[in-house]
């Protein structure tokens, strides 16, 4: 399929220079060509990309090879329908001037590309909203600079009040001054977090409200800014894996598994077959937690205190297993390059099938107060609606894009780990609101499972990693009786697993939705850049397409649906 988009591109786009990488094709544009570019790559019959994937930025001052420019720009782009994934890239020569914005082609820019100015200090010409999204509004320099004096620590000194922000949002809503003063439609502004308990103290949504209703919604983010693409630069690639834990903590190990994917992508390594029913098992258990969470949270949200012990119970008993399994409850770092830490125990298919026997009981049990519940349905049905058009524009992909009706799932669309073997539907929605979003994560969890009870049955004996030395850590046993074996150990653990030169993405399909990871490499054993596509940034990019026009109730109630989890919202 890429071999045939690349032979098309290059007709529409003689004088770009194009290339396949990995799964992608990438397009080399001048920025006076790039608007041109993507306009064509979206709108036109033969590429269709409708879905803004990311926006990322490079900064080459250190790179040992030399570039046409320090900064470069890619937007990563997607035809969902018909699986074919572009990377469009620009050399930026003045930061300050910038290169023409892409909001008005994709609303996913907006939250993309403010990243981009506030990492990296590059401007986009037009963008209606161009302000700093993970760092603080007092913030100086840009941190993902090569130049950035990381030792340097800056305190917020005062809040910003998003005064601004939310009047130009009215305004664009149509609510001008006069109506906004007028006593009888008088526009009160209020916060929802970040100490509001449904925004978990990471997120601040400031509304304007007539009444209850919303007329206009800005959001913050940031609170839990990590720093885990600058940590990651200075970390070899298994060291890493600890700082995906934390990515969606609720599903740890699928962005361990997700990220060693990635890397063993460019390295070529297939890893065994054993190692590959492990993670699709793992994938999948994870996936019921993830989902487990956010129901059970959302429920508490809307008043129903019981059903969230009918699914926090068994999530919570899923650690007894997971500590067995990897030594940690929360955050295992269980995954590695080219395999994992270690097999299975013995008996763990009986503790998994109990396990899963559990939660299907507790699944039964919530839908039995939920699933003809009059509340529930005046609630959600019909509240908060996002069509597929406005889902896809927003760059939205997992179960929340498949609740406005688009059946995008990179299992099934570009799958990995034998998934084209197994037996599982994509549940889709029908209407795109809180209903859907709600209840999609229930026909999830039962899908899940059959997959977890299908590689259960199949997954066949051997090794758990690959037997290359240039990879996996030797066995122990010759690090312990030769110096070969011991030189081997000590350069892996001290040097790291060595990259070739180059620059891929590789992407995976979370709980929450697409996981993508854009990676540079210098050749050694530490990325020079690693960033992170993670999915809630991108809902979060279009919570207000959401909840404009509904109740101030039916905005907490969406956010718990849309599952944020801010240690991967902020990174």
């Amino acid at each position: 399929m890429n071999a045939t988009a690349l032979e098309k591109i290059r007709a529409a786009f003689p004088d770009a220079t194009c290339k396949v990488v990995l799964d992608s094709v990438v397009i080399d544009v001048q920025p006076e060509n790039l608007e041109n570019t993507l306009s064509r790559l979206k709108n036109e019959p033969d590429f269709n990309c409708g879905l803004m994937v990311d926006v990322t930025a490079v900064d080459y001052l250190q790179y040992p090879q030399p570039q046409n420019a320090r900064f470069y720009v890619i937007y990563t782009l997607r035809n969902w329908e018909k699986n074919i994934l572009v990377q469009v890239r620009t050399p930026v020569k003045d930061p300050t001037a910038g290169i023409p914005t892409a909001t008005h082609l994709w609303g996913a820019a907006k939250f993309g590309e403010r990243e981009v100015y506030d990492q990296y200090g590059i401007h986009f010409q037009g963008h209606p909203d161009l302000r700093r999204i993970l760092n603080h509004w007092q913030f100086e320099g840009h941190p993902l600079r090569k130049d950035y004096p990381i030792e340097k620590g800056q305190v917020c000194l005062q809040s910003d009040s998003l005064e601004k922000e939310i009047r130009a949002r009215l305004a664009h809503r149509g609510v001008d001054k006069a109506t906004m003063m007028d006593i009888n439609t008088e526009v009160m502004f209020l916060n929802i977090g970040p100490s509001h308990p449904a925004t978990h103290g990471a997120i601040r949504i400031l509304t304007a409200l007539d009444g209850e209703t919303i007329l206009a919604n800005v959001n913050e983010i940031g609170y839990l800014h990590r720093g885990f693409e600058k940590t990651a630069e200075n970390r070899t690639y298994n060291q890493i894996i600890p700082l995906t834990d934390r990515l969606n903590y609720c599903s740890s190990m699928i962005n361990n598994i997700a990220y060693a994917k990635a890397v063993e992508s460019w390295l070529g390594v297939t890893i065994t077959e054993r190692a590959q029913f492990m993670r699709v098992v793992l994938t999948e258990f994870y996936r019921v937690l993830d989902h487990l969470v956010c129901l059970a949270a959302a429920l508490v949200d809307m008043g129903g205190l019981t059903n969230y012990w009918y699914l926090y119970n068994e999530k919570e008993a899923a650690y007894d297993l997971i500590s067995r399994l990897t030594g940690a409850r929360l955050t295992s770092s269980f995954t590695r390059i080219g395999g994992m830490y270690r097999d299975f125990y013995d008996g763990w298919e009986t503790d998994l099938e109990l396990q899963l026997r559990g939660i299907e009981k507790g699944i039964g049990d919530a839908l039995k107060l939920v699933d003809t519940n009059r509340i529930v349905h005046d609630r959600t049905q019909g509240v908060c609606i996002v069509s597929a058009e406005t889902a896809l524009n927003y760059g939205f992909t997992g179960p929340v894009l498949r609740a406005s009706g688009v059946p995008f799932d990179l299992r099934k669309d570009a799958p990995y780990y034998n998934y084209e073997s197994f037996d599982f539907e994509v549940p889709v929605g029908t209407n795109g609101d809180i209903y859907d979003r709600f209840m999609i994560r229930f026909y999830e969890m039962a899908q899940s499972i059959r997959i977890i009870r299908q590689a259960m049955k199949h997954i066949p004996a051997g090794p758990v990693n690959v037997d290359e030395s240039q990879v996996c850590l030797p066995p122990k046993q010759q690090v312990y009786n030769n110096i070969e074996g011991l030189a081997n150990h000590f350069k892996l653990i001290f040097e790291g697993v060595k990259t070739p030169p180059g620059e891929w993405y590789d992407s995976f399909e979370a709980a929450n939705g697409e996981l993508g990871f854009h990676f540079v490499s210098d050749g050694s054993g530490k990325p020079y850049k690693l960033k992170v596509r993670p999915p809630c940034f991108y809902i979060m990019g279009g919570f207000h397409k959401m909840v404009e026009g509904n109740m101030i109730a039916d905005a907490v109630i969406n956010l718990s649906c849309i599952n944020i989890i801010g240690g991967e919202l902020d990174r």
